[in-house]
């Protein structure tokens, strides 16, 4: 830099002030001359120590009065290098604004360099950046990757990890293409977070991950396996959930740099798996969702899809590859043999439906809400027909039930005479299982056992308390059904209700009988915090016409004409009601009360707001894929 001559007149009778050194070290660099005018904070000189170089600095306005030192001199700590005579305010620089003598002007923002390549870098994975690519969505009707993160998360909130990362194919490859071509290596992911407006900051972070399809068609490539790596120990490590966006092919056969034969050692599928039943997992199908992507979204909680997703173990290359014939993508796992099979948990129109469902999902995981409103309790009243062999709408109480707009139902399609949802009482959430007297009069098969099962240990897992609404005949019965294996099912059930260390309440709406009774209050009457039942309510050991033609099989054939064996037949279902119903089994307290419909939610708020929260951290190893 060049050192400015002072003018001699102005150094005289000015307090001189004695510059030191602060550290051990080699005078590598002088700025300025005697005489020249500095400023407070003018570097005077570099001393190098260690490899880095250190300034010296002007310690107020003045001019250089002495020099003791030169480029080469070891200087020890304390040792006088310049002396500065200060200057009144009327001989400061005629442009106050005018740097020091000695400092360069520091570049500001882009204008650095390196700041600039970094800004740069970041923007060429931005879909500004990509319009051929964003192109390319929009005629197939889609978002970008990056539009449904930043739809999901809060805005200003993510923060991303591996941003610059490329794909590993530097030997086929030159670096501008892959810079340009394969941005975060097909993978978006970072924490941030989600319903901010509902929960605490800290409460509602997220991990929230997103294969890019318009990046070597959304494969799972070797670095962004190991950018999921991180990103799962993090969620591990801070206890946050995980909303993974899957669309995508599979595994990336072209990778070139990867230092691996099979990759069979890779992490992700472990740590992702063993993140079950430790922090809820979301995962969102869009499109195509096949092989190691759809191993991912197989182990999330709750699976959300949209209408024109196609989900499978294997795509089309897999198929022709093991000799199974050309298949098209789209008849590979479409949303209608995934939605009633039980792969998928809830429909969704299309990505933007997909993520307000993510959202709403992971809401009851983020913990209470202020805000809520509940519908007329008296209404309930009305739910169940006096009618006791008339059919009704369930889903009616849990409208009713719980606080409005707050029912989630999950796997709607899959195991239809067993309903589950989400939902919240008083701004609390709750999980939801209910006998759906609409199909197979609510008796329990295989599928709703395992539907009713599987979301017990969700809502275990995840310390959500139970509501179980009760209105069935029993487990199903028949050569059929025990052909799906109905004794194995079936005991699922028992044994998840058996283990739960959640609350439940009971409320028994209609038909309380036999076994599918108790599986669904987790074993017995006396496992609930609290067995209620409706005055509609009616209890036994076996449905009351199947006891009465196996108990009364005599009686019933001696009468002589089908008049009077059916009078005979409704006479002895009307005694056995009585014995039955809910007020006589209260009497006997085998269940805690019968309630006026109307009063149940104060019933069940009273008893939740009684218990000590359950975390739900590490209470189970792992929740059921199925």
């Amino acid at each position: 830099m060049v050192a400015h001559e002072a003018e001699p007149n102005r150094v005289e009778q000015q307090v001189e002030h004695h510059v030191a050194a602060h550290l051990q070290g080699t005078v590598v660099v002088v700025e300025v001359l005697v005489g020249a005018r500095v400023r407070s904070g003018s570097v005077l000189a570099l001393v190098e120590s260690m490899k880095l170089h250190h300034e010296v600095r002007a310690p107020v306005d003045g001019f250089v009065a002495g020099i003791h030192t030169a480029v080469g001199d070891t200087v020890q700590p304390g040792q006088r290098l310049f002396t500065v005579a200060a200057a009144s305010s009327a001989d400061g620089p005629d442009d106050p604004d005018a740097p020091p003598v000695g400092v360069a002007a520091a570049p500001h923002g882009v204008e650095r360099p390196d700041l600039a390549e970094v800004i740069a870098r970041h923007e060429l994975g931005l879909d500004a950046s990509r319009p051929d690519a964003v192109e390319r969505r929009r005629r197939v009707g889609r978002r970008t990757a990056r539009e449904n993160v930043a739809d999901l998360v809060d805005p200003g909130s993510f923060v991303e990890y591996g941003p610059v990362a490329v794909a590993a194919q530097h030997r086929r490859r030159d670096h501008d293409d892959l810079v340009r071509r394969t941005p975060a290596d097909g993978m978006i992911g970072g924490i941030g977070t989600v319903n901010g407006d509902l929960f605490d900051g800290r409460d509602a972070r997220a991990i929230v991950v997103s294969y890019d399809y318009t990046v070597l068609a959304g494969t799972q490539g070797h670095r962004n396996h190991r950018k999921k790596d991180r990103l799962f120990d993090l969620a591990e490590r801070m206890r946050l959930p995980v909303v993974f966006f899957t669309e995508g092919g599979g595994g990336r056969p072209g990778d070139t740099d990867t230092g691996v034969v099979t990759g069979l050692d890779c992490m992700a599928f472990l740590w992702f798996a063993q993140l079950s039943g430790t922090v809820p997992l979301v995962g969102i199908a869009a499109g195509y969702c096949f092989a190691g992507n759809a191993a991912i979204l197989g182990c999330c909680d709750v699976v959300i899809a949209t209408r024109d997703s196609n989900i499978g173990m294997g795509g089309p290359a897999m198929i022709e590859g093991g000799g199974l014939g050309v298949v098209e993508p789209t008849a590979i796992g479409p949303i209608d043999v995934q939605r009633h099979n039980g792969v998928v948990d809830i429909v969704a129109d299309d990505e933007q439906h997909a993520v307000a469902l993510a959202k709403t999902y992971l809401s009851y995981f983020q913990g209470a809400v202020g805000e809520w409103t509940a519908a007329d309790q008296e209404a309930l009243r009305d739910v169940v027909p006096l009618d006791r062999l008339r059919t009704y709408e369930v889903r009616d109480a849990l409208g009713l039930l719980f606080d409005e707009g707050s029912v989630l139902e999950l796997r709607r399609d899959f195991g239809r005479g067993t309903i589950t949802a989400l939902a919240r009482i008083e701004g609390r959430p709750v999980g939801v299982v209910a006998n759906d007297p609409s199909h197979l009069a609510g008796a329990i098969d295989s599928d709703g056992a395992d539907k009713a099962a599987r979301f017990m240990q969700l809502c275990d897992a995840h310390g959500l308390p139970i509501v179980s609404l009760v209105d069935t005949p029993g487990m199903m019965v028949g050569p059929e059904v025990e052909a799906t294996a109905l004794v194995r099912h079936c005991s699922r059930l028992f044994v998840t209700g058996a283990n739960l260390t959640v609350p439940m309440i009971a409320v028994v709406l209609r038909k309380s009988y036999g076994l599918g009774a108790q599986a669904m209050m987790g074993g017995s009457t006396k496992a609930p915090l609290a067995c209620l039942a409706w005055p509609t309510g009616e209890f036994g050991g076996m449905g009351l016409e199947g006891a009465v033609r196996l108990g009364f099989r005599r009686e019933l054939d001696a009468e002589p004409d089908d008049a009077a064996r059916e009078t005979l037949f409704q006479q002895l279902v009307g005694r056995l009601y009585e014995h039955g119903k809910a007020l006589s089994i209260a009497e006997w307290f085998e269940i805690d009360d019968v309630i006026d419909p109307a009063d149940t939610r104060r019933w069940i708020a009273t008893l939740l707001a009684s218990t000590p929260p359950v975390t739900g951290d590490g209470r189970r190893p792992n929740i059921d894929t199925w």
